[in-house]
């Protein structure tokens, strides 16, 4: 898998609906646009492989179309739960979605719950 930054789409992609799944390297991400900002989670959600990309945003949160788990935006911390979805590193450049996903935002908050565990 590629480590670099990697355009996956078009903020005219992303468009009205806010939320597009596209695939790098045959890992399946979903993108979200919440207040100008654009964020990037695994699309296989942790609880039972539901496409997130599916799901529904609102009030800063992703919710699972399955059982409703509401992962944070910035971190993908489901507070319930006390678990976190993996995310990527997201840039926009004049109108274009740059993905990190050789880099996952939310290692840091497995560790801390393996670390717990």
């Amino acid at each position: 898998m590629t480590t670099d930054w990697v355009a996956v789409a078009s903020t005219k992609e992303l468009g009205r609906r806010r939320k597009l799944r596209v695939e790098v390297d045959g890992l399946a991400i979903a993108l979200f646009e919440a207040a100008g900002q654009v964020y990037a989670f695994a699309d296989s959600c942790i609880h039972q492989d539901r496409s997130l990309a599916k799901g529904t945003l609102l009030h800063g949160k992703v919710i699972c179309p399955g059982h409703q788990w509401q992962f944070d935006l910035e971190t993908g911390y489901e507070e319930s739960q006390d678990r976190c979805q993996p995310t990527y590193p997201v840039r926009v450049e004049a109108g274009t979605v740059y993905v990190n996903p050789g880099t996952s935002a939310a290692t840091a908050g497995r560790e801390r719950e393996e670390a717990q565990a």
